[in-house]
């Protein structure tokens, strides 16, 4: 059986005093596409943290390809929720795409076809010489995504990317995120509080949650979402597995 390309092994995290997550463990597959769900405060973000190697873990550790995760690596992109903040308000599109190739060092020769490559592949070939400013919420967020790609990863990490976008630019983002992950073979850990998005996003779903009063942030359940692709808003939403899996994961976080 293949081994995990990211690895956790009992990871607890404590930051100023506080117990930000109790050991955990679970692993995520090349090319899978795992969903971190929970409510405010139970850690998502400073798993995904962890998984990029931004914060070290206080106990256990972190493997990502049978090594220990020491620090950020090229191998590794993070899409920001603040696509706004993420972006070089002064570059333009193609400006933006091309730190991620500045960083890797390729050749100047080479940048531009790369750089076009990736905008093609998120649909904003036609936006490559405008900025930032002149661009939706949901262009944006496919500029990070692109720089992202241009980047080449083993892993995607993305902390709640969507939830600063209207409902339907979302579902639309959604659905090109899907069809890049399956056209690509990326593997990805999608953090989110959306229990649908969890659920129609994902191949796995990790839900945590904290318990009474001062709370033990942990891993509550996971579960395979087990729903073929490719996925429908309408449809898939309303796939019994996918009503059963709404039903399940809101009790697992504690609402039920």
């Amino acid at each position: 059986m293949a081994a995990p390309l990211l690895q956790f092994d009992q990871v607890a995290i404590h930051l100023g005093g506080r117990e930000i997550l109790s050991p955990t463990s679970f692993g995520v597959m090349r090319g899978e596409f795992v969903c971190v769900i929970g409510p405010s405060g139970c850690g998502k973000t400073t798993l995904l943290r962890a998984a990029a190697g931004f914060v070290p873990p206080s106990g256990g550790r972190v493997t990502r390809a049978g090594a220990p995760v020491q620090g950020p690596s090229r191998e590794v992109a993070f899409v920001f929720q603040d696509y706004g903040r993420a972006l070089l308000p002064w570059r333009t599109v193609a400006g933006n795409v091309a730190l991620a190739l500045e960083a890797a060092q390729v050749p100047p020769a080479e940048r531009p076809d790369r750089i076009g490559q990736v905008l093609q592949t998120v649909g904003l070939t036609e936006h490559a010489r405008k900025f930032p400013a002149q661009l939706s919420g949901g262009m944006q967020q496919r500029v990070q995504i692109a720089r992202c790609l241009a980047q080449q990863p083993s892993l995607m990490l993305m902390d709640e990317p969507f939830g600063a976008l209207d409902a339907m630019t979302r579902e639309g983002l959604q659905d090109e995120l899907a069809r890049l992950v399956r056209e690509q073979g990326l593997t990805v850990m999608f953090v989110t509080h959306d229990l649908e998005e969890a659920i129609y996003l994902g191949d796995r779903v990790l839900a945590l949650r904290t318990g009474p009063g001062p709370g033990r942030p942990s891993l509550a359940a996971q579960v395979e979402v087990g729903i073929e692709h490719p996925r429908d808003q309408l449809e898939t939403k309303e796939h019994p597995r996918f009503l059963q899996l709404r039903r399940d994961l809101y009790g697992y976080l504690g609402h039920g």
